[in-house]
């Protein structure tokens, strides 16, 4: 009133905060106020939910088969439980073993060859300056990841293979072939650039989105202070990248035993079992195709134990570098 009668303005009502009055509501709500709020939400989850429970969660009954001598005549009530006698076997297997050695060295040179190329690609896109180019190099780039890994390995035959077009312009030039879809030193090196060619596409985009994330005027305070090209992409871009490239590397490393089944099993008998075997195809041809379903159950379960371990080992390494991972401590 003093204002009033100085003749001043009073200042304008601060806004409201609707963040907050919503979050002091959504306190004393129940499940169902909230499952009404939020029903668009769960609307649009609940398709992605029943894929989880029918596809991955459903299938997961089937691992009690691997304690089994499981009959697929008797089933499960009918087949005797036999304990750990299939991981016993499993263990003493040489060739087991072999396909666990073949799939851990295939991906370790994927981590090595095919991790990097994503981040130097997303790099390179985004620097060139015109949005046009770069959105028409982005799609060709893409383009292969909706491909089906036949329609792959028949192109790289096409290219690669004895009749292909290299070992043709070898012949028509005098010169030694060269049959590189068929030679079992060179496959994880074959295989990984299949994986390139057609997954990059797919890891630059997320890339990208992490680049599109950092604000742009750290770059321009950066040039202001005289810090050049490599000093902004050393200071500014990479740790604006960290999260996203650490979160990435810990889903790889969990998903190092899940190198792929497709891929493999197609190639499998032009190089030989000795090249191609890894822990998929060996769960495939000696538990389906041999008609021991346990054994096969077995070698699954095993791959998936592994597996998880990784997962949490690699995450407990992204925790010590100070990122979330994929989840928070």
């Amino acid at each position: 009133m003093a204002a009033i009668d100085d003749g001043v303005a009073a200042p304008p009502a601060l806004p409201s905060q609707p963040s907050a009055k919503a979050a002091r509501g959504s306190k004393g709500m129940n499940w169902w106020g909230r499952l009404k709020r939020d029903r668009t939400l769960v609307i649009m989850t609940l398709p992605a939910v029943i894929l989880l429970a029918v596809f991955s969660y459903g299938p997961m009954f089937g691992l009690f088969t691997a304690f089994q001598a499981y009959d697929i005549y008797n089933g499960f009530t009918g087949s005797p439980f036999i304990g750990l006698d299939q991981f016993q076997r499993l263990f003493g297997d040489p060739l087991f073993w072999h396909s666990m050695e073949n799939t851990l060295v295939l991906s370790a040179v994927q981590l090595v060859l095919y991790f990097p190329i994503p981040i130097l690609l997303a790099l390179l896109l985004n620097s060139i300056m015109s949005t046009k180019i770069r959105s028409f190099v982005q799609a060709i780039v893409y383009l292969p990841h909706f491909f089906g890994w036949v329609l792959v390995v028949t192109i790289f035959q096409e290219m690669l293979g004895g009749a292909g077009m290299l070992n043709t312009f070898l012949r028509q030039h005098d010169m030694a072939t060269w049959d590189i879809m068929t030679n079992p030193d060179t496959f994880k090196y074959l295989v990984t650039a299949q994986a390139v060619w057609k997954e990059a596409g797919w890891g630059i985009v997320i890339f990208l989105a992490a680049l599109a994330a950092i604000d742009t005027s750290l770059y321009e305070a950066a040039a202001a202070d005289g810090a050049n090209r490599w000093r902004r992409l050393w200071h500014i871009t990479l740790p604006g990248m960290r999260s996203v490239i650490i979160l990435l590397l810990v889903l790889r490393l969990g998903n190092a035993l899940s190198i792929g089944f497709e891929q493999f099993i197609l190639q499998r008998q032009a190089v030989g079992r000795d090249a191609a075997e890894v822990l998929d195809t060996f769960s495939y041809y000696y538990g389906v195709v041999g008609n021991n379903f346990s054994y096969g159950t077995a070698a699954g379960l095993f791959k998936g134990i592994i597996s998880v371990v990784l997962l949490i080992a690699a995450n407990k390494v992204a925790h010590m570098f100070g990122e979330d991972g994929f989840y928070r401590r």
